[in-house]
């Protein structure tokens, strides 16, 4: 059994079986999306956020343990590690408390503490510390020496040892801890030599602000950092009765009213204000930006999972236009797989204006590579290029869609961008990417850092680390989720299916270009580099549509084929003839077909999967149309109910676009009529909703929406 299966199924209250298997397949370097699909039977059953949530506290305890080793190593170089103390380190997994262990014995800069040890004055504050001397001061004189001139100044040495040795006491720190778990406040002041800066008044809600730490949302205490580290505001966290703490912890370490029971609780107090106080205010201040981080990561990945598995419009001719006044607008045509087949540049719009011009170069490049859909980019020029479209004497079947430029611009001056065009500008692969993220948005946006695609807050201000693998283990879920077409993926969709990265992924588009299209799964096997185990975790999720065998286009793995074939045979037709004959799949019974290695689950899985082989679990695309009357913020007003698009979801609402070049808010409140916890139970990215205009601010370009009592 793994070392740590106990402690994780504790902590996630999941089967200690599933766990320890779950922690067996990670270590032989199967991926997640792999675990969940294809090992239902060895981990119970558990879903991707389960298998994830393993692996980080795995992690998060091999961390800890090493943590561990270099502490009990650094005592017992100090001759002080006792068989209780280790078996006190060995039992901690809590990092607090271990590091409260460990503060006594923790080698320390030069303290006053340490100071007045040098001078002698340990053996003192020791006596005062018992607390039984009645005359503290006449002790004290028995100290005096060269380095320290007076019985008061040894009375000071001494207090500094014992305020060190209250601030090291476990008693100490966890009393202070829970008061501040329980009381503790921030606070947020304006640096008053910046209040009347324009960049400051981002931060206005801050200049004087305070509230109760553990109420403070994630995006409230990202926005007061990202003000403190810009240099507009001062971030405080302490607690209002700062003397009954002092009182509750003097009391913790003084009997009685004794003279050295005085002298205790003034080193108490300064072991408070000059130590403890701001230990643990650190300590709040770090945990409560990892709380801030881990659920500002969390609406992140969930947007970037909703972003990737929007609706595709398939395998369509489109049209894409990145539209622009004075540069005009870029007209791109791709193919059904996305090539580029013809691009130029017209200019329907002010300054230029040659719109006759354009309306018929449009409509001829619209003929003559047999458009089926044309993609607007949703930037500067939006409405107005799709007033331009919709005045084009086009056929009724030709859908005209508003598509998110966000990212774009960063794709278009990429390497990858350079490496798929290398002889067309910027521009021209702006509008491509564009016209790409209609027909397969999943495709696509994989190619751009998921931070530049416009679905995230303060993605600048959280652990770039964790932010990046959990944003990376998103792509991976989805881009598994959906499968992809391995004769037409690029490189780049590649390398995040299970089991590959980028050289296997490079390896498969080679052997590709060389050998032509890919007609059986096992036809990887030939791939250089792509061995047993590589072929195992990433075939499932690959698809070779009109292949001899129909089930290598779906999410059957080739492991379980026998199995099928088996099932086929006993029905006494082909396989292919039992995916397109529903009645036969009623009449097996899967538990003829158990093993050892193959349960319910899978089996269920297989039957699922030869009902629809190969399902999209993405949704259908919808046309959409903002309110023709409403193009810029002057003509939004109060009361209005406009059609709107979800462009980004946050704890504290959703973002919608109505079409004025600036982003409404639906602050969490204004959902619905009844409480309404996490947003995402209302809206999804994308979604088409109606909104009532509540607020406009002119001023600082807000507006503010509600979606109660609206059906959409």
């Amino acid at each position: 059994m793994n070392a740590y299966t106990q402690l994780i199924a504790k902590d996630l209250q999941l089967p200690e079986r599933g766990v320890d298997n779950t922690l067996e397949l990670l270590e032989q370097g199967c991926t997640i999306p792999f675990i969940s699909r294809y090992r239902k039977e060895r981990t119970g059953g558990l879903n991707e956020v389960q298998i994830a949530q393993i692996s980080q506290l795995n992690d998060n305890y091999k961390t800890v343990s090493k943590r561990k080793e270099t502490i009990l190593k650094t005592i017992e170089e100090q001759g002080k590690l006792t068989d209780e103390l280790k078996s006190r380190i060995d039992e901690c997994w809590d990092n607090a408390i271990l590091e409260d262990i460990y503060l006594p014995y923790k080698p320390k800069r030069r303290t006053k503490a340490q100071v007045a040890r040098e001078r002698g004055l340990e053996p003192l504050a020791q006596i005062i510390m018992l607390q039984q001397e009645l005359k503290p001061k006449e002790i004290a004189k028995k100290f005096v020496s060269k380095d320290v001139p007076t019985a008061e100044d040894a009375i000071t040495g001494a207090k500094d040892i014992i305020a060190e040795t209250i601030n090291e006491d476990e008693r100490s720190r966890i009393q202070l801890r829970n008061t501040f778990e329980r009381e503790a406040i921030i606070r947020s002041k304006v640096i008053k030599a910046k209040a009347n800066n324009d960049e400051a008044a981002k931060y206005s809600d801050y200049f004087d602000f305070k509230e109760p730490l553990k109420k403070c949302s994630s995006h409230r205490l990202l926005a007061m950092r990202r003000g403190e580290k810009e240099g507009y505001l001062r971030i405080s966290i302490d607690i209002e009765y700062e003397d009954e703490c002092i009182g509750r912890l003097q009391r913790l370490h003084v009997r009685g009213t004794s003279p050295c029971g005085r002298i205790i609780n003034e080193a108490a107090e300064d072991a408070y204000k000059r130590l403890l106080k701001p230990s643990i205010e650190n300590e709040f201040a770090t945990l409560s930006k990892l709380k801030a981080d881990e659920e500002a990561i969390k609406v992140f990945a969930e947007n970037l999972r909703q972003l990737l598995l929007a609706a595709p419009l398939g395998q369509k001719r489109v049209m894409g236009i990145d539209p622009g006044f004075r540069t005009g607008c870029k007209v791109v045509c791709l193919d059904e797989q996305g090539n580029l087949l013809y691009n130029e540049a017209i200019f329907p719009h002010p300054p230029v204006n040659r719109r006759m011009q354009a309306k018929v170069h449009t409509e001829q490049m619209i003929k003559q590579y047999a458009i089926k859909a044309i993609a607007i980019g949703n930037g500067t020029a939006n409405r107005e290029t799709v007033e331009f479209v919709k005045e084009l004497d086009l056929d009724k079947k030709v859908q005209v869609f508003t598509v998110s430029e966000d990212g774009a611009s960063i794709y278009s001056a990429s390497k990858i961008a350079r490496e798929e065009f290398p002889d067309e500008d910027v521009t021209v692969r702006g509008a491509v990417s564009i016209a790409r993220r209609l027909i397969d948005p999943l495709a696509e946006l994989v190619k751009i850092d998921p931070k530049s695609i416009g679905v995230g807050q303060y993605q600048h201000d959280v652990d770039q680390n964790k932010l990046k693998q959990s944003l990376d283990q998103t792509v991976e879920s989805c881009v598994n989720a959906v499968g992809v077409n391995l004769n037409t993926a690029s490189q780049h969709l590649l390398t995040y299916i299970s089991g590959l990265g980028p050289i296997l992924a490079k390896n498969i588009v080679e052997y590709r270009r060389e050998h032509g299209a890919f007609t059986s799964r096992s036809q990887l096997k030939k791939v250089p580099r792509l061995g047993p185990a590589a072929f195992e975790q990433c075939a499932g999720f690959l698809r070779i549509p009109q292949a001899k065998n129909p089930l290598d286009n779906s999410a059957v793995h080739p492991e379980s084929y026998r199995i099928v074939e088996k099932m086929a045979h006993d029905k006494h037709c082909t396989v292919g003839e039992l995916i397109k004959n529903k009645d036969l799949q009623k009449q097996i019974d899967i538990n003829q077909y158990v093993t050892d290695k193959i349960g319910i689950p899978t089996l269920t899985d297989i039957m699922n999967e030869l009902e629809k082989p190969g399902l999209d679990p993405r949704e259908q695309l919808e046309e959409f149309e903002f309110d023709p009357n409403v193009t810029t913020i002057d003509d939004v007003a109060e009361g209005m109910i406009l059609p709107g698009i979800v462009t980004n979801i946050t704890n504290f609402g959703a973002f919608v676009d109505i079409g004025v070049h600036q982003d409404g808010l639906v602050h969490i409140s204004q959902m619905s009529d009844k409480y309404v916890k996490d947003p995402n139970e209302i809206v999804k990215l994308h979604q088409h909703v109606k909104v009532r205009v509540v607020k406009v601010d002119f001023v600082r370009n807000r507006i503010g929406l509600s979606m109660k009592g609206i059906q959409s």
